[in-house]
């Protein structure tokens, strides 16, 4: 069975939120903080402090887009 994951970065330079999905957050992990990754290229380090598992990938994007929103951040605040 594969699993989809939506996780949360923090940037250790602006403290600022990353949020998204992967199939595979080690590797995923890796690319972002060493600048593959487009959108965190520059504020890296990161640092995952949230993550959750999801049994499909349409699961996975629709908690990545409730997380974007304003009741996601409260949540992921209220979380973290």
């Amino acid at each position: 069975m594969k699993f989809y994951y939506t996780y949360v970065l923090r940037s250790k330079i602006d403290q600022k939120l990353y949020i998204g999905f992967t199939h595979d957050l080690k590797s995923r992990l890796i690319k972002h903080n060493k600048g593959l990754i487009l959108s965190t290229k520059y504020r890296k380090p990161l640092k995952l402090i949230y993550f959750e598992g999801c049994l499909s990938e349409e699961k996975a994007i629709k908690r990545e887009k409730y997380f974007k929103t304003g009741f996601g951040r409260r949540f992921l605040k209220s979380r973290i």
